[in-house]
């Protein structure tokens, strides 16, 4: 696994001078673009160039049963969660409309979910087990489901096609376990992830809080990465780590949605630090417990539309910005001098050709 987590940092002073320079031409003809000039900016440097260009996005939503959802975390009258899979797959929900308007590819993951899924052609199936274990008896899944998740998750980045990926999660109990890793992960207290609001009844807070700390305290010495991930995680967590780590490693967007994605990227970057590099925030609900997880990375949301969907929908709706900032740097206005892909220091002199003529392009 380590060979393959290998990632680059997308620091590069020489091409974000010049990406810089390139925003601030634009900014002479037509002003400020306001936030949409730093995305730009931070897209050019994850590709490596002045131009960069996104094709066949991949929103994959990753799903999978937690063992705590046993203890009653679930209102009344919540879906199961093969319920939701399906009313996702049959085109019923705001996500997969937007999906289908924005030209992105939509599946689904079973990582683990409870029931035996029906076959469909957008739904991926990398069942490591029939859900997770209850994390308040016990780990909830073993060392070895945990590492065979995450290279399930390489399989499936080494697959996908084009070079955006969309991360969600979905399953009940699956904040609820994103909030114990993130807690466990950045000593943040349990209260600040898992509580949704004011508006959350107090006899709920104080059920929920009795759970998630008796799993803390059957696992109090757990600090290590892939312990964490084990001892509280979901599969569709594990999975997505895999995925991140191999999307990064090609240079490609990864758009985060929702707790159990962060708590996904939290992993992956305790593995491969520069995968936060490649990795711009969306969000689909109002849950105080997203507010603390974007600020553990000092991020912020690319839309807060006060949406209460779920995980995914979002980003869904952040797309459309993300391409526009990215056709901010390469689409070319009627008389403009089109420009090289690269700065002309940026371009390696070859053996052969003198140091004062430029290299061939």
């Amino acid at each position: 696994m380590a060979s393959r987590s290998l990632i680059a940092p997308s620091s590069n002073p020489l091409l974000e001078r010049a990406l810089r320079e390139k925003l601030a031409r634009r900014a002479e003809q037509a002003g400020s673009l306001g936030e949409l000039e730093p995305l730009a900016l931070r897209l050019g440097l994850m590709q490596n160039t002045l131009k960069p260009r996104f094709i066949e996005p991949q929103l994959v939503v990753f799903a999978a049963d937690h063992g705590l959802a046993v203890d009653g975390l679930a209102p009344p009258g919540r879906r199961q969660t093969q319920d939701q899979v399906r009313q996702l797959l049959a085109g019923q929900w705001p996500m997969a409309v937007f999906a289908r308007s924005q030209q992105i590819e939509l599946s689904v993951v079973d990582c683990g979910i409870a029931a035996e899924m029906p076959s469909h052609d957008r739904l991926l199936m990398r069942k490591i087990a029939h859900g997770t274990r209850n994390a308040r008896v016990g780990p909830a899944m073993t060392l070895d489901q945990a590492h065979s998740a995450m290279r399930a998750g390489m399989e499936i980045g080494d697959s996908l096609r084009g070079n955006v990926l969309i991360c969600a999660g979905l399953g009940v109990g699956a904040q609820e376990s994103a909030a114990l890793v993130l807690a466990r992960l950045t000593d943040t207290p349990i209260r600040e992830l898992a509580v949704s609001g004011p508006q959350m009844p107090v006899d709920l807070i104080g059920h929920l809080m009795v759970i998630l700390q008796g799993a803390q305290g059957r696992h109090k010495a757990v600090t290590d990465p892939i312990e964490v991930l084990a001892a509280f995680g979901g599969f569709e967590m594990a999975v997505m780590v895999g995925v991140m780590l191999v999307a990064a490693s090609k240079r490609h967007l990864l758009m985060i949605d929702g707790l159990t994605a962060c708590a996904a990227l939290m992993l992956a970057a305790r593995i491969a630090t520069p995968v936060t590099d490649y990795c711009v925030f969306c969000r689909s609900h109002t849950h105080a417990g997203l507010d603390r997880a974007l600020g553990l990375f000092r991020a912020s949301a690319l839309l807060e539309l006060g949406l209460e969907s779920a995980d995914g929908t979002g980003a869904a709706l952040a797309w459309p910005l993300v391409r526009s900032a990215a056709a901010l740097l390469t689409e070319v206005a009627d008389g403009e001098d089109p420009g090289p892909s690269q700065p002309d220091h940026l371009w390696p002199v070859p053996d052969g050709v003198p140091a004062e003529l430029p290299p061939r392009r």
